[in-house]
């Protein structure tokens, strides 16, 4: 394997686009009641327009994956990052909820590429075993997107609006994407381009991907964990906090700081254990397994309902912390394929992780619904714990899954 130029010339831009990315996830989550007033959107509509961007972002996935494997990750993310400026731009200026959830989808499409090319060129650049550890520090980088969407956008919203946001954001992708395009080399020289063939027959090699005993076994376990975490830091976290935890918009703000800062930390830190346990002869997915426990705990403590802002936020951390071993996940499952599809694997799981977080995004905001809004123009804290009781057997049931599946690859 070639030398590697170094953290700051492959990781560091392309988790540039990430941290855009996680940002805009969280932002919903924060500006969210402020677009249920403006546009008079009941939970089932809220849920729909966060989960447009999710579904733009999961139909880009394959396409994407076999031009990763293709082009690279410098030349596909660089180009999609001006996509995501315009998706953000056409936010900004949305005159009513259709055109907003226009802009929703753009960006989504824009976006789409962010952790699997950041993925792809570390698992090109670094030995097998530090792909999770570099990975997990460049999501930390990440993360912060998803912190700078909590307290800070409360902060400078009453100054710039939501609709001002966007345009920060805009203003970021382009200059994220020229970032991208000037340091991160390309392929390593050592690594052969892949041989030119038909477009259907780049794309049927995730027929063989969507067959594999191994890839089958662990992928509903790794889905759910990840998009238990896409689903409610990118929206139901944050009126929870309003309807269930009974909190005004400064303490929400600062509880889903904490629940970023979890993610940030759990990112970091799930990544270098899953590199050192590996190391040390356990299984690729002993980390993984861990973080399945500990969101099944906070679900759990979640629908008996903890009190005090504190008791809150400190289960909201477990939960961010241990779902952000997800990504730990991917690198475990990508290990028993060739690197000519290592772009393709990493998007073949994020396609079916993001059609589950646009369901339970949808599907959470139905389930709420299904009680009256309270005196106070809220959702009625029960619903939240229907579904929460469902996100839990749900989880439970892919860890099941696990021991009872065909054994392949990985154990």
């Amino acid at each position: 394997m070639a030398t590697s130029p170094g953290f700051a010339r492959i990781t560091l831009p392309l988790a540039a686009i990430n941290f855009l990315n996680q940002g805009n996830r969280a932002l919903v989550a924060t500006i969210g009641p402020l677009l249920a007033i403006e546009f008079g959107l009941s939970a089932s509509e809220l849920g729909l327009l966060a989960a447009t961007f999710f579904a733009a972002y999961a139909a880009a996935q394959l396409p994407i994956g076999v031009a990763l494997d293709l082009h690279g990750p410098r030349r596909v993310q660089s180009t999609l990052a001006l996509v995501a400026a315009a998706g953000f731009v056409v936010s900004a200026l949305a005159p009513d909820v259709l055109v907003l959830g226009c802009g929703r989808l753009i960006t989504g499409v824009g976006v789409a590429a962010g952790l699997m090319a950041m993925l792809k060129a570390n698992t090109q650049w670094y030995p097998k075993h530090r792909v999770a550890a570099v990975t997990g520090a460049g999501l930390f980088f990440a993360g912060l997107g998803g912190v700078a969407a909590t307290v800070p956008v409360q902060w400078v919203l009453p100054l710039l609006g939501w609709r001002g946001i966007f345009a920060v954001l805009a203003v970021l992708a382009v200059a994220v994407s020229l970032w991208i395009r000037l340091v991160v080399p390309d392929r390593p020289p050592d690594v052969v381009a892949s041989e030119r063939r038909s477009l259907v027959r780049e794309i049927g090699e995730f027929g063989r991907i969507f067959r594999d005993r191994g890839f089958l076994r662990f992928l509903p376990a790794v889905m759910v964990l990840s998009a238990l975490n896409f689903t409610f830091q990118g929206l139901w976290a944050g009126p929870w906090l309003r309807d269930v935890g009974g909190m005004a918009d400064g303490p929400r703000a600062l509880a889903l700081l904490i629940y970023a800062a979890g993610l940030v930390t759990g990112s970091l830190v799930t990544g270098q254990a899953a590199s050192l346990a590996q190391a040390r002869g356990f299984s690729a997915m002993f980390v993984p397994y861990l973080g399945i426990g500990g969101v099944l705990a906070a679900q759990a403590a979640l629908v008996a309902g903890p009190s005090g802002f504190w008791g809150i936020a400190v289960v909201w951390f477990l939960f961010s912390f241990c779902g952000s071993v997800g990504v730990a996940g991917y690198a475990a499952m990508g290990q028993g394929f060739p690197p000519e599809l290592q772009g393709r694997v990493a998007t073949a799981i994020n396609f079916a992780m993001l059609i589950l977080v646009f369901a339970l995004q949808t599907g959470i905001g139905a389930i709420i619904d299904l009680w009256p809004r309270t005196a106070s123009g809220g959702w009625d804290p029960t619903g939240y714990r229907v579904a929460l009781s469902m996100t839990f057997l749900l989880q439970a049931g892919t860890a099941l899954w696990i021991v009872v599946a065909p054994r392949g690859r990985a154990g």
